[in-house]
């Protein structure tokens, strides 16, 4: 009998036989565009390419774009523009009645005949009763962001255009959630999305991974079927990984990942390396296939290095001087 793995929310499930997979589908558990691999398969493939998947009646369900957003709900098609090199903004087009949901103090500036309005959820589920928004809320709290969105609505006449900026030096990510249905990120990537796109959160459900791997047991999880867009910092790089090929990335440089890509972390090689080599015990392993994207300079790197250079007392005894070799002495030589 054949045994099935299936890549569910950046983590690789099974083995499983394909009765349990026919049921996960039945279920909703699972998509068209979920990859599986078995036995005498070359390559990882969306579940909707497998013949013997979309046999007997039961045909795989249609990737989530397809099916009109999450909930059913179709995204507003937006356009934008990002602006600047190292502390970016985007700046998206509404056409009437268009909407563009915000975390909140992303906002940076709009023109007139743009409503703002702060609301519980993200829209994406509008027949969800205020319960079900708030508990939508109260997840969304874990990782760290606020209890309510910012909805931008265009309610005048022709275009209208709204600017959101980055918090921190970096750049911005435009993810067409449309070719890949679902993006996980970490958990203050987020910046905004056009109306339709849930915002969600993803557990990372091995221990391991949860504990060791930077971010914790919860990401955010982004779905639907229009444009979202994320911040990391320092320089962003895109990484498409081919089935089975394997990255390993520190924990902090991680930015997000399609749904194809299974996460785990894993233990450098030694002890020493470890203990000596200055980059911590675990690196993050991505395995694809799938698009990841990764970042230079983690926030919380900056920050150490910032409080690592700050006066530890009153006084500025214990600064380091790291802008001079002469240390202390140099601070007074050359002006720091």
């Amino acid at each position: 009998m054949s045994k099935w793995y299936v890549a569910v929310d950046g983590q690789q499930q099974g083995p499983m036989s394909q009765d349990q997979l026919m049921g996960m589908i039945r279920s909703g558990q699972v998509r068209g565009d979920t990859y599986v691999f078995t036995q005498g398969m070359e390559n990882w493939l969306p579940m909707r390419d497998v013949p013997e998947l979309n046999q007997g009646g039961t045909a795989a369900p249609p990737p989530q774009a397809a099916s009109g957003g999450f909930g059913g709900m179709q995204s507003h098609e937006i356009d934008y523009e990002i602006h600047g090199e190292e502390m970016q903004f985007v700046e998206i087009e509404l056409d009437p009645d268009e909407t563009v949901i915000a975390e909140a103090g992303a906002f940076m500036f709009m023109e007139q005949g743009i409503e703002m309005e702060t609301r519980f959820g993200d829209g994406s589920q509008p027949d969800k009763g205020f319960m079900g928004k708030l508990f939508e809320g109260v997840k969304r709290k874990f990782t760290g962001e606020s209890l309510f969105m910012t909805w931008f609505t265009n309610k005048g006449h022709g275009k209208k255009h709204v600017s959101f900026a980055s918090p921190y030096p970096g750049k911005i990510i435009a993810v067409d959630l449309s070719q890949s249905g679902t993006f996980i990120c970490q958990k203050d990537a987020f910046l905004c999305a056009a109306m339709g796109t849930n915002v969600g959160i993803a557990f990372n459900k091995k221990l391991g991974t949860g504990f060791f791997g930077g971010e914790g047991f919860i990401m955010q999880r982004l779905q639907g079927d229009g444009m979202a867009f994320c911040h990391a910092g320092g320089t962003i790089t895109r990484r498409e990984l081919g089935p089975g090929e394997t990255l390993r990335v520190d924990t902090g440089c991680l930015v997000g990942f399609n749904e194809g890509v299974t996460y785990d972390i894993q233990m450098v090689g030694s002890l020493k390396s470890a203990f000596f080599g200055g980059e911590g015990l675990f690196l993050a392993t991505l395995t694809g296939p799938g698009t990841v994207y990764l970042q230079s300079l983690p926030f919380s790197r900056l920050a150490d290095r910032i409080y690592s250079a700050a006066p530890q007392n009153n006084m500025g005894a214990s600064t380091k001087g790291e802008g001079s070799v002469l240390g202390g002495l140099g601070n007074l030589l050359d002006g720091d």
